[in-house]
């Protein structure tokens, strides 16, 4: 079964799930709670870390379902 990527989006970035790739690891809801929710939905909430925060904890994802990339070309986050 094919399903649409989740999209979630803040000022800096958006990040992008596909479920069908996802391990489940828990990986991000471990590292990352405030972040990445798994009791509610939508289960990303980019406003719970700062956006490097984010980005390191999405570069971790053992399965690439989580991705991510800049809004703003050429724009990178400190």
């Amino acid at each position: 079964m094919k399903t649409k990527d989740n999209v979630f989006s803040n000022l800096d970035i958006t990040v992008t799930f596909d479920p069908c790739t996802c391990i489940h690891s828990d990986h991000c809801a471990k590292e990352l709670s405030s972040v990445f929710q798994d009791s509610v939905i939508p289960w990303i909430d980019l406003e719970g870390a700062p956006t490097k925060k984010i980005i390191q904890q999405v570069k971790k994802c053992p399965s690439g379902a989580l991705q991510f990339h800049y809004n703003k070309e050429g724009k990178k986050v400190a």
